[in-house]
């Protein structure tokens, strides 16, 4: 009998010894397959930002892309709306003195050229959403305004001064960063260099 127990036993270990073996393989097997795993999505991410690695905020940069509401019309725009087109991209606020300067002369320079101006809002930074209707009917705006509601499009630009004014020629490349308020011939100098 004790030699049955004995026997037993020693089944018993052998046995389990087997089962701990099989089952460090297998968590092994699976340690190896999450790494295999995390591997392929780093290199998917580091493609990704090798696709996104011409893309900036500097004169010379490739601009961005973005997608910022209009405020009339509740659409979307995105700067790839006008792809093969110049633009000129201003970020401002209504209760920034600087801006408040500088929308007469954006005013009259739209108006003069028809030129492809998004003048994107700053709406999170407003005391009251109703401020930016009350603002473009005082200074009589005919050129649309986006919302960039979130705050996501000034921070992909790293919109410090308000306002912010980017040139982009035809192949979206930016070709003039004004920080502050410009005049009416500043605008027509940067703009003749992208048409």
């Amino acid at each position: 009998m004790r030699n049955i127990i004995i026997g037993l036993v020693v089944v018993l270990m052998v046995g389990w010894a087997i089962f701990e073996f099989t089952g460090e393989k297998s968590e092994e097997k699976q340690l190896a397959a999450q790494r295999a795993a995390l591997l392929k999505e780093q290199q998917q991410l580091n493609a990704k930002l090798e696709a996104f690695e011409g893309f900036g905020i500097k004169v010379g940069d490739m601009a961005p892309n973005f997608e910022v509401q209009d405020l009339a019309t509740g659409e979307q725009v995105k700067l790839t709306d006008y792809q093969g087109e110049p633009v000129i991209l201003n970020f401002w606020a209504t209760w920034c003195p600087p801006c408040r300067a500088e929308m007469p002369d954006m005013e009259q320079f739209f108006k003069d050229t028809d030129a492809n101006l998004l003048s994107v809002n700053l709406i999170e930074t407003e005391k009251s959403k109703d401020h930016v209707p009350e603002f473009i009917d005082s200074y009589g705006l005919t050129f649309d305004v986006l919302l960039d509601h979130n705050s996501a499009t000034a921070a992909t630009y790293k919109i410090q001064p308000i306002p912010t004014t980017f040139f982009i020629d035809r192949e979206g490349v930016i070709s003039f960063i004004a920080y502050g308020a410009m005049n009416y011939d500043t605008m027509a100098q940067e703009y003749e260099k992208i048409k």
